[in-house]
């Protein structure tokens, strides 16, 4: 079996954990046994922590014309665009995403009417995933959600495209931790689950392999997609 190269795909991972930098973060602790595989493979990978950016709410491109002070997400979204790979992380509260992962995905919807060079939605030929972490319950919830949305929006999502970690019931260690109630514990948290490992290494790979098939063809065809040739009357075989 050959060996596929990954190097001239770039990804952008961001953890909307509610914790500012330089507290821990139990969802990047995940998120990085996904970003060290795209790094191994030669992939040009960037991470992001929402919460330490001035992103203002709304589901407008720049919500300083809407009457917020600051808004730094002109400025991040230069780099999700950029990447072909994007890859959202939460943790879990109350079975559901984070407030930031929400917010996240209101904004990337305000630049999803935006079109590319061949007319179609910005976000054609690229690809989406997203980790998840968490206590209790609710990885395929909170994934079910921002799939969808990143589908909705114009990602593609490959197959197996999320991957978690959730603990028992109750307050407990989360993943990654290496001592729980003042005792330090014999391995890191969920280290040694495979059901994890798995998922996540097939996560990864399914997103670089989609991400290289469709950068390798230029996203997909315009032909029965392009916003810009149905506004200019072409319906193809509609009728």
């Amino acid at each position: 079996m050959r060996t596929p190269d990954f190097s001239k795909l770039k990804a952008v991972y961001i953890n909307c954990t509610l914790k500012k930098s330089p507290q821990k973060s139990h969802t990047q602790t995940l998120m990085d046994v996904s970003k060290n595989i795209m790094e191994r493979e030669g992939v040009k990978v960037e991470n992001i922590r929402l919460v330490d950016h001035e992103v203002a709410p709304g589901v407008y491109p720049d919500m300083t014309e809407e009457g917020w002070s600051k808004d730094e997400w002109p400025k991040l979204f230069k780099k999700v665009i950029a990447a072909d790979i994007l890859i959202i992380g939460t943790p879990i509260w109350l079975g559901e995403k984070s407030s930031v992962a929400q917010k996240l995905i209101e904004r990337l919807y305000a630049m999803s009417s935006e079109t590319n060079e061949k007319g179609q939605y910005l976000y054609y030929g690229k690809v989406g995933g997203c980790i998840i972490t968490g206590n209790e319950d609710g990885v395929k919830h909170c994934a079910m959600g921002i799939l969808y949305a990143l589908q909705h929006i114009g990602y593609s999502i490959p197959p197996q495209a999320d991957c978690g970690w959730i603990g028992e019931v109750g307050p407990g260690p989360s993943y990654g931790d290496q001592e729980w109630d003042g005792k330090k514990l014999e391995k890191p948290v969920g280290f040694d689950s495979d059901f994890t490992n798995r998922n996540t290494t097939f996560m990864t790979y399914n997103l670089l392999h989609l991400a290289s098939m469709l950068k390798s063809h230029n996203g997909y065809s315009a032909y029965g997609n392009s916003r810009k040739g149905w506004d200019d009357g072409n319906r193809w075989n509609f009728e």
